[in-house]
């Protein structure tokens, strides 16, 4: 994958070395989020996966959304936490470049997958008498499937073009993880035209799908206000306004880092508001999208219930027969 022309073999994420005193706390902080992320995102699937009261089109999307942000979080964490632990922040070429496409990629089919979502609930929603008509299941299947292919093929085509740019000065990545932007800045070749190149894949990867899922949040809160009674407005709302704050710090995160000249905003402040998507989002969307809804949390307390009468009857049966 590495051209013969490229000289350095390896790079160093200097995110942290400003930090370096409390670089035992990040190690706590992330390693603790980490952690939760996981547990969050595969207990979702798993109850979605096992519970035959969860499939319909909703929980075959936040299941999707849930294994992807489990993968997400694991092309993140583990060389941060490693990083954070050992002190060595080295990581070899082909491994930021094999970082940074499956991150891109994971971001770029999250964007289509929370449209797609937001789709799904405006259907419910606003047009009840047909969502079953239009959201079967093979139908399901392939706005999952556009969403997963169009995030890869973006990044296909940036890594392919990066892999013929040269890196023969500066390996000192000054962010936490080899991102598309800072990994750029390091080439020796003449970078304008991916500069416009990436510049015009982030707007097509991002601008439609954020301007679909704020029309189609924006026509399910005047359907909600539509409602006559207050119980279900305020209920519905609560949900939908819970998804837009999940949105908009998604999206408007992405929009500064990726679209916003740097030289407007602060290198630093780049940096952290990187963390509120690649850290911040899959920590939340869990609870967010799935351990807030009645039919999911009642699946949760349904299999702790099964699990623990079935614990107890072979405890029982082992000790008192």
């Amino acid at each position: 994958m590495v051209r013969n022309h490229t000289k350095i073999k390896e790079f160093i994420l200097m995110g942290f070395q400003e930090f370096s005193e409390l670089q035992v706390l990040f190690f706590l902080i992330f390693l603790t989020i980490y952690i939760v992320t996981i547990m969050g995102n595969i207990l979702v699937l798993l109850l979605i996966v096992l519970d035959s009261h969860l499939k319909s089109p909703m929980y075959f999307f936040l299941g999707n959304l849930s294994f992807l942000e489990a993968c997400y979080s694991s092309s993140i964490f583990p060389k941060m936490i490693s990083a954070l632990l050992t002190g060595d922040r080295t990581i070899s070429f082909n491994n930021c470049f094999t970082q940074m496409y499956f991150v891109g990629s994971f971001v770029c089919a999250e964007c289509y997958l929370l449209c797609v979502m937001s789709y799904d609930r405006y259907l419910a929603i606003c047009k009840p008498l047909h969502y079953a008509t239009i959201m079967k299941s093979w139908t399901s299947i392939q706005l999952v499937a556009v969403s997963w292919i169009n995030g890869f093929v973006a990044l296909t085509v940036l890594l392919v073009l990066m892999l013929h740019l040269n890196f023969c000065s500066s390996n000192e990545i000054d962010h936490y993880f080899c991102e598309y932007f800072p990994i750029l800045r390091l080439s020796c070749s003449d970078i304008s035209m991916m500069q416009i190149l990436s510049f015009m894949v982030a707007s097509l990867f991002t601008f439609p799908p954020f301007l679909l899922t704020l029309t189609s949040y924006v026509c399910i809160i005047v359907a909600i206000l539509n409602i006559p009674s207050t119980t279900g407005r305020q209920k519905t709302f609560s949900t939908c306004s819970s998804h837009l704050i999940v949105v908009f710090v998604f999206y408007g995160s992405l929009i500064i880092v990726y679209m916003t000249p740097k030289t407007v905003i602060r290198r630093d402040i780049q940096k952290f508001l990187s963390l509120s998507y690649t850290v911040l989002s899959p920590l939340i969307n869990p609870f967010i999208y799935s351990l807030k809804n009645k039919e999911v949390k009642d699946a949760l307390r349904n299999s702790i219930c099964r699990n623990f009468c079935l614990l107890f009857k072979q405890v029982r049966r082992k000790f008192f027969m």
